[in-house]
């Protein structure tokens, strides 16, 4: 075994003693794996929420010397850095750490549980910030309500109370803002946290001197509304990030399955798939799937391999042909040589596809993070000059403070924070009702700016269940049923489901890889695949069976893969609306091409692997097209992943519904419709930040002037929150057509 197959632990000695000491990830070192010149290092990084964390981080490491490649992703926190020369681990850690963020290594950090307990304590803090601001706002009311008759030592009372809920509540519930903060701010840097840390900070604090003062006016309900509104932004992203790993975590279950291995006295031993060798002989049983790309040793087997070309005709392979890691053994044990390691197989590219199709999506700029980006600086800097003028005015401190805070509280981003969650709240509603299911925050964004959809074909737009042809004639239905009922192959559920319940042949034998065969009434009959009976040498797939009675000539079953209700219709809107459509797919080429024939879609791929598809996809990238990938099966989790945006059906398994963005039920007739809503929820996004925008340009002028009196800033900070909501609700009548 060679030094660039296995993981190199390995210390740095060129550190020097006292740099040992002084440095908190001098452990680290013992992580880097070496494969010849180069060096690779997985850590974990915590606190990067957005796109511009993830350029800020890359950036930064990137510049170090000898890096060659550094790749953050946001949905799982993996930072995969390589590079050359003498750079130690631990100065990459002290960067990552430089820059305000948490760092650790990979393999030390369960990572689904740290997202998990950032869910809890986002929710719990969300909670308490809701209760408190609830009842804030009912004093609040009553102060504004008794304006002219209420004394003012009622005044103060009320607004004492207000402060006594407000500050177990700030404490508690602006952890996460605060925290964030304060770990920039103390190595001299600053991020979106800090200018909202200073609004919640200086808005109570000028709130408790104005109640000890006895002072008309306090601030405790927009602190408390503030740190809710915030928090629900935050718990989303962090509910939709932990989502996105879903996918990886159920491929990684799916490669980790121990594997059968067969040493040189011929022991069978289980072992675990990340020490298996190349060459080493392995035992496949019945029903077992192959977690390694392997060689089959023996003479004959039968795979299914739908997880991998997204076929669901068995396969019949012979000795020496490749087993691709994914695919199910239907026949008997067979034993198998071990082509690569399993970080090298069918499984790990698609998982590393699914890794940089995350890593991708991350870097995703939405239009919420484009206008708080440009929204946060602009109002806190208004609100910094507006004391700067009041205080070169001469109006002294206390008034200057004041103006400026009433600054901040006018200008409180609920309808900023609102546009978006909103609309997409609303909108994701709808699609709930059509069956159509989103999994990702950004989702809605980026269906509205697809303008071309590959589509895979089988269990997207054909059934992808074998079913006896229409012109099969029922007594020949009749006789293949006596011997398909004894077994659970694919295309012998087939037969039994055409012809129903009945009897079974007696003493039926099924010859793996090749049929059935019983002696009825004294004559020998046979069904099972065109090879074995000695006709149709030429087809591996078996998408034909043959049924035998005696010396009779074989009689050939023919199965077929019909279309999904309704895809017919659904193509021709999508071409209507203005999208290029494909098919790509992993089945034969006669059967895609009359598919493609059959729906009137003149560009079509067949026989494309896993790894195909996801080149297919880039090349598209790279000609300016924004692809949506529409696909069930394992061997399109890797497309779905780098797609600009992707979607599944139901009835697809787990990691290609966790790689995509949106999941639906009704079959393929229900793109349309998500399409189109996504187009006009992305209007509505637009709309209601232009209207936040123009609320400020009118809302900013009354208050730097000093004419917002918290009654006048409460109402038209809640009259911009209403407007942006009643907006967003036009969508639900949009979805129903009206």
């Amino acid at each position: 075994m060679s030094n660039s197959d296995v993981l190199a632990y390995t210390r740095d000695w060129s550190l020097g003693d006292e740099h040992k000491e002084d440095s908190p990830f001098e452990g680290l070192s013992a992580f880097v794996q070496k494969s010849g010149k180069s060096q690779h290092l997985e850590l974990h990084v915590s606190g990067a929420k957005c796109a511009g964390c993830l350029g800020k981080i890359e950036k930064a490491v990137g510049a170090l010397e000898g890096v060659s490649e550094a790749r953050l992703n946001l949905s799982t926190g993996k930072f995969n850095i390589t590079w050359q020369g003498p750079l130690p681990a631990s100065s990459i850690a002290e960067t990552v750490s430089g820059l305000g963020y948490g760092v650790s290594a990979a393999a030390e950090t369960d990572a689904d549980e740290l997202q998990r307990k950032e869910e809890r304590e986002l929710l719990l803090a969300m909670g308490v910030a809701a209760f408190a601001a609830a009842n804030i706002m009912l004093l609040s009311v009553s102060v504004w309500a008794g304006a002219g008759e209420m004394g003012a030592n009622t005044k103060q009372i009320l607004h004492a109370i207000s402060g006594v809920i407000a500050l177990p509540a700030i404490v508690y519930s602006g952890r996460p803002f605060f925290r964030s903060a304060w770990s920039v701010l103390k190595r001299g840097r600053a991020n979106m946290d800090v200018p909202i840390s200073l609004a919640i900070t200086l808005a109570f604090t000028v709130s408790v001197v104005e109640t000890i003062r006895g002072g008309e006016h306090a601030y405790f309900d927009a602190a408390a509304m503030l740190i809710f509104f915030l928090l629900i932004g935050r718990f989303l992203e962090a509910r939709v990030r932990r989502r996105a790993c879903s996918a990886a975590n159920d491929l990684a279950g799916m490669s980790s399955r121990a594997v059968t291995r067969i040493d040189c006295d011929g022991n069978a031993l289980k072992v675990n798939p990340g020490v298996v060798a190349p060459g080493d002989i392995l035992l496949l049983a019945q029903g077992e799937r192959a977690v390694v790309d392997m060689a089959l040793a023996d003479e004959l087997c039968e795979l299914d391999e739908s997880l991998v070309t997204g076929e669901s005709a068995p396969h019949v392979l012979t000795k020496g042909m490749r087993i691709y890691a994914g695919a199910v053994n239907l026949s008997g044990p067979v034993q198998a040589k071990a082509l690569s390691r399993a970080s090298d197989s069918l499984l790990a590219d698609i998982g590393r596809m699914l890794d940089a199709g995350e890593q991708r999506r991350s870097a995703y700029r939405k239009i919420a993070d484009k206008a708080v980006a440009l929204y946060v600086p602009f109002v806190h800097s208004a609100a910094a000059l507006t004391f700067i003028g009041w205080m070169l005015a001469g109006a002294g401190f206390r008034q200057s403070i004041l103006i400026a805070v009433s600054t901040l509280i006018i200008t409180c981003p609920c309808a900023l924070a609102l546009a978006a969650p909103v609309a997409h709240v609303v909108a994701a509603g709808k699609l709930f009702q059509k069956g159509i299911f989103l999994k990702s925050g950004d989702a809605l964004e980026r269906f509205a700016s697809v303008d071309r959809i590959v589509l895979d074909k089988t269990g997207t737009l054909s059934l992808g269940v074998p079913q006896l042809s229409d012109a099969t004639d029922q007594k020949i239905i009749a006789d293949a049923a006596l011997l398909a009922r004894a077994s659970r192959h694919p295309l012998s559920r087939a037969i039994t489901d055409a012809a129903g319940a009945g009897p079974v042949a007696p003493s039926v034998k099924e010859i793996p890889g090749c049929g059935l065969e019983a002696n009825i009434e004294g004559t020998l009959w046979r069904l099972g695949s065109g090879q074995w009976i000695g006709t149709d040498l030429g087809e591996t797939h078996t998408r034909n069976l043959y049924l035998q009675r005696g010396d009779e000539e074989p009689i050939p079953l023919e199965f077929t893969d019909r279309l999904i209700p309704g895809t017919d219709d659904a193509i021709r809107d999508l071409e209507k609306a203005g999208y290029e459509t494909e098919i790509l797919s992993g089945d034969a080429e006669g059967r895609v091409a009359e598919v493609a024939h059959d729906l009137g879609i003149s560009r079509y791929t067949s026989a494309a692997s896993p790894r195909d598809k996801a080149a297919h996809l880039e090349a598209l990238r790279e000609q300016g097209h924004k692809v949506l990938m529409v696909g069930d099966g394992l061997n399109d989790a890797g497309a779905l992943s780098l797609a600009h945006a992707s979607v599944t059906p139901g009835t697809a398994i787990d990691i290609s519904q966790s790689a995509s963005d949106a999941v639906y039920t009704g079959g393929i007739s229900s793109l349309p419709l998500l399409l189109k809503l996504s187009r006009r929820t992305r209007n509505v996004m637009l709309q209601n930040f232009t209207f936040a925008a123009l609320y400020n340009l009118v809302a900013i002028p009354i208050a730097v002037t000093g004419h917002a009196t918290p009654l006048v800033a409460a109402l038209a900070m809640s009259f911009s929150s209403v407007a942006v909501s009643l907006n967003a609700i036009r969508l639900a009548a949009f979805a129903e057509g009206k």
